[in-house]
Formats: C-alpha cells, structure tokens, sequence
C-alpha cells in the first residue's frame, strides 16, 4: 500500500446521528492514500464511541479525545499537531464527502504546485417528504468562487474566490499551514472564515475546481451553529468573523475582494438577519446588526 497522502481532520460533537455518514463517505473514497484524524470534542452522545469503533476497526482512523468540550477551533487544531502527510484536508462529522473528492482535489493541487485547492459544496436538506436529506444545488455565491476551474490564480485575479469561507472544501499542502502559523481561533463561532482569509492573502497561488467536493448539511433540528444565527452571543461571532474576514483582505490590499466580500455581505447575509432584527426581543441584536452594517463596504 502507498503512503498516506492526505491526512483528513472530522472534527465532531454530539453528532452521533449523522458521524457514521460522514466516516463511509471518506472510506468510499476512489482516492485510497488518506488517513483521518477523529477529534472527539467531549460528546455526551454515541459520537466517541462512533469514532473510538471506526478506529479499532480501521487503521486509516485514529482517535483524539478531549474531556472537556473546546469548541471547533480547537479541535481542528488537536488534528492539525497530528498531521505527518503532506496534504491536509477538513470534514465535519455531520457532513459527507462526494465519492471523487479527494481524487479531484489532490489532482489537481498536485499538478499545478499551489498552495491549496478551493472544491465546489452544495446544501444537505431535510427531505419534506421522509426522515432523509437531499442535497440541493450548487448555489451561485459558491459557484462565483470555483466555476470555471482556475490553476494557479491569486485573489488579485480571482477576487470572488474569496466567498469560499468554509474550511472543508479545501485541500491544502501541510507545509503552507506550517509556514503561515496558521491556526483556527478557539473559544468563538465562524472559526473558518478568518482563517480562510488568511489562506487567500497568504498563497502564491491557488487552484479552483468547480466539482461538488462536500455535502453541507442543514440539521432538521436546527441544531447546527450556522442555524443559530437568532442568538444574541452567536450573532456578535458571526459578525465579529465577517468583519475580520474584511480586515485580512483589507490589510493585505486586497481591494477587490474587500468589495466582492462586502456586496456579498449585503445581498446573502444581511437580509436574514434584519428580518430576524425585526421582532427580536433583545434590542442587543438589533443594535449589534446596525453596528456591524455601518463598517461594511460601500
């Protein structure tokens, strides 16, 4: 068997329902040179025992446990100290990777030389008509980052690349992030997109690839963080990340994207939460919102 080539982070907490898609999708993977990082975030749920099986049963798996519940950031970073492949790569354990994804994105990276590999994702929604989930379409905000493909381009060339904000559609080379110091914030919400900012200022250059790599779910619950956005606490994160987001490029002159982000901002983001503002109870949301859209680019 060859060497590992990828070493693929699943990061998860009381996601016991959804962890075992999440583990077959990166063992139906046509890219077999991968091995999986499980960071355990002290789940009160079936989720350890999940991983703590997946691993004894499959030596591309190993397990990392915290006792105490750290928070997402943290818990990709308890993966990244455990990286020894050279390519590095991200999935939620309530989320499912696309059979070819790892194939698609190692291809193409390892053909151009660039730092990382940008992958198209779509929505995983509860399906009306039984307990499943459907995926959707790839939406056009997405599709604007990495359709058509692009080798090799930077954010001065590619500005709208920079709405990929999420860290699981990406396939990075393990010495970039070692190099950047780059690390997730912990103790907060939204810890990617800071992070995915510095990765585009910071690259030489980048690949995108317009393939559906990821399939993002959308919990029935509504359990996952970015359907929380009511909450007073996980608003000011989210809207601390956007407006930080901002800064990286902006710092690093990067004035085009500053203004794709900014439009894109106003047209996806805002509206939502101004019609949540509309009857929030807590006059803390609205004032925070109003804030937050005075700083936006025009």
């Amino acid at each position: 068997m060859s060497s590992p080539a990828i070493t693929v982070i699943v990061p998860g907490r009381d996601v016991a329902e959804f962890a075992g898609e999440a583990l077959h999708s990166l063992q139906a993977q046509s890219f077999d040179r991968w091995r999986a990082v499980l960071v355990d975030d002290a789940s009160t749920d079936d989720t350890r025992r999940l991983f703590a099986d997946a691993a004894a049963a499959d030596p591309r798996f190993s397990l990392v446990e915290h006792r105490q519940p750290r928070g997402l950031g943290a818990a990709r970073n308890s993966g990244l100290d455990r990286i020894e492949t050279p390519y590095t790569a991200f999935l939620d354990a309530d989320d499912r990777l696309r059979p070819d994804a790892l194939a698609r994105l190692w291809d193409t990276l390892d053909a151009s030389g660039s730092d990382f590999v940008v992958g198209a994702y779509v929505r995983l929604r509860p399906d009306a008509d039984g307990p499943g989930y459907v995926a959707g379409d790839v939406q056009p905000w997405v599709a604007a980052a990495t359709d058509p493909a692009r080798t090799a381009t930077t954010l001065a060339e590619h500005p709208a690349a920079s709405g990929n904000i999420v860290a699981w559609s990406k396939l990075s080379r393990t010495d970039f992030w070692h190099t950047h110091g780059l690390r997730f914030p912990e103790g907060r919400y939204y810890e990617d997109q800071v992070v995915a900012q510095r990765m585009y200022t910071l690259a030489t250059t980048f690949d995108v690839v317009p393939d559906v790599v990821v399939e993002w779910r959308q919990r029935r619950n509504g359990g996952s963080i970015t359907q929380r956005l009511d909450e007073v606490v996980v608003l000011r994160d989210y809207l601390d990340a956007l407006g930080e987001g901002i800064a990286v490029l902006r710092a690093a002159g990067a004035h085009a994207a500053v203004s794709e982000r900014g439009r894109l901002i106003r047209a996806l983001d805002l509206p939502p939460l101004l019609r949540i503002a509309e009857t929030h109870p807590d006059a803390a949301y609205r004032i925070a919102l109003e804030s937050f859209r005075e700083t936006l680019p025009a």
